[in-house]
């Protein structure tokens, strides 16, 4: 018989419904019986004992709230009864001392990669347009109209040819067709690629480059240097306008600090000295065309698992998210870890209640000391403008029993396994260390996802509860959900359902490995994410400044 509630941890004085609970059924528990006061829907937390006004509630063995008023045992806990709570945080206070799991099966396996001069290993060969400013956005999109379809990038429009449709009914006077008229599913690419070993010609559009403060400026510059620098990049072409604030000397001052012998081909065009549009966009297009020619002769060569360096990344989260996903993609990167690779865990306002534990687990203070200075000046600076890590749950997330942030924040961190933390980044510093990353991001899933990009990931995984359609340009995003009925609903957006964990039938040791074997398949092109399938190519830069 499936379990029904669960307790994550021995010091936890609240349990998760696994399915819909009703009021007045009876739960047994550890020789206790428990009278649900209310009914419990399945993700949601109920008291185990009888709560008083300030109680703390403690669940992943951490304090994630207080008690607003009196709850009794059965209690579902909601926004109204419970308060956001965390423990607080200062410098490392332990030793660290870490089981790594056993590796022994993936001892001398290899995932097939594009093998860059600077010795970094792609999962994906592309090819960068990148405006600096957003000034050349229309020019950049002139250029992606121009390409995509013609080199067999493009996914084709099947609601273009629905409309269509819709329209010869209308002429037609059969107006009343219109309503059961069924969308056709088509093949998603309209011909054959011209080029075999390019993955992508990726346009990079944004709104910044000018009018904001010139450390944005700089920031935006060190952001798309990363993303020319990142394994999964042949090469690009920027286009500048001239005048802006985010200059091509800023950007190539990025590159070279993340790499003096910077050798990819990178094509640089300002209009202001080109003249007219169409010259620009005629020598942009012409030399662009030349690049991928030379793109094209890398090919897929075997490489060590140690030259994966996996983002971690949830969004759209759930009750089960904590329990199932996170957890689970949290022991891929340990097996990662133990095998010599990387991992990045970001979103520093889903870190809020657990940072001592990150602390701890800093493998110098030097670490410990950047993550505690970061996190505070990041909580200061949404404090100066009205708002607070308290406020991070969204509606969707409450809905689905993610009450307050710190409840968010613990199951979040789970995705970072239990390895040790081997360094810590602020936005758009780039990943050097094998071993557990912690990087400064935003929680919003773009802003995250398109930094981990920008600092090295070559593989991203995106766990999510409630369906986050999701996907970045330049590396490929592997969603899984944390529930079946998730992925039941939404198949086209999720690649791994790891709801077998919440009933019973796989354990998140088998989980994990069941995605680091997906992993080297997504890495050596065997298989297409949903995210790629779909053609998500999202990208937010972060803006921390105001805008003059």
């Amino acid at each position: 018989m499936a379990k029904r509630v669960l307790k994550i941890h021995q010091n936890d004085n609240v349990l998760v419904a696994l399915t819909d609970l009703k009021a007045g059924e009876t739960i047994e528990y550890n020789n206790t019986t428990i009278n649900l006061a209310a009914d419990v829907p399945a993700k949601h937390k109920f008291a185990q004992y009888e709560m008083v006004p300030n109680q703390e509630i403690i669940m992943y063995g951490t304090l994630v709230g207080k008690a607003v008023d009196a709850i009794p045992a059965g209690g579902i806990l909601s926004t109204g009864n419970v308060k956001h709570q965390a423990s607080s945080f200062g410098s490392k206070t332990a030793d660290f001392n870490w089981q790594a799991p056993d590796v022994s099966k993936y001892v001398g396996k290899t995932f097939m990669g594009y093998h860059r001069q600077d010795g970094q290993v792609g999962t994906a060969n592309n090819w960068l347009v990148i405006p600096l400013v957003f000034c050349e956005n229309r020019n950049v999109n002139i250029i992606k109209q121009a390409f995509l379809d013609e080199l067999g990038f493009g996914h084709q429009d099947v609601y273009k040819s629905y409309v269509h449709q819709m329209i010869e009914l209308y002429k037609a006077g059969k107006t009343d067709e219109i309503a059961q008229l069924p969308l056709q599913n088509q093949s998603q690419n309209g011909q054959k690629r011209i080029f075999e070993n390019i993955d992508g010609i990726k346009f990079l559009t944004h709104e910044g480059g000018c009018g904001g403060i010139r450390q944005d400026s700089d920031t935006l510059c060190a952001l798309l240097a990363g993303y020319i620098h990142n394994p999964n990049v042949a090469g690009a072409t920027i286009l500048s306008l001239g005048c802006q604030n985010a200059q091509v000397g800023i950007l190539e001052e990025k590159l070279r600090a993340l790499n003096p012998n910077f050798s990819k081909p990178l094509i640089v065009l300002e209009q202001q000295k080109e003249g007219t549009e169409q010259e620009l966009l005629s020598q942009a297009i012409r030399r662009t065309f030349l690049g991928l020619v030379e793109a094209n002769k890398e090919v897929r060569k075997p490489a060590p698992l140690n030259k994966l360096v996996i983002g971690l990344e949830c969004g759209g989260s759930d009750g089960f998210s904590g329990i199932s996903a996170n957890p689970s993609i949290g022991h891929t990167s340990d097996l990662l870890v133990a095998l010599g690779g990387s991992s990045v865990l970001s979103e520093f306002p889903e870190l809020c209640g657990v940072e001592q534990e990150l602390i701890n687990r800093c493998v110098t203070d030097n670490e410990a000391d950047k993550f505690v200075h970061l996190m505070r000046s990041y909580a200061r600076a949404a404090e100066a403008v009205g708002s607070g890590f308290d406020m991070n749950p969204s509606p969707g997330n409450i809905k689905d029993g993610l009450i307050t942030d710190a409840i968010k924040s613990a199951g979040a961190a789970k995705k970072g396994g239990t390895s040790p933390v081997v360094d810590v980044l602020d936005y758009t510093e780039y990943v050097t260390k094998p071993g557990l990353t912690l990087l400064c991001t935003p929680g919003n899933d773009v802003e995250s996802t398109t930094a981990m990009a920008g600092s090295g990931a070559n593989i991203i995984l995106f766990t999510t509860g409630l369906g986050t359609p999701t996907g970045n340009p330049v590396t490929p995003v592997i969603k899984l959900s944390s529930n079946t009925k998730l992925a039941q609903r939404m198949p086209d957006i999720i690649d791994i359902d790891t709801g077998a964990v919440i009933a019973g039938e796989k354990t998140i040791e088998e989980m994990g490995e069941i995605i680091l074997d997906y992993i080297i398949d997504v890495a050596s092109g065997n298989i297409k994410t949903k995210a790629d399938q779909l053609g998500q190519d999202d990208f937010i830069p972060w803006k921390r400044g105001v805008s003059l």
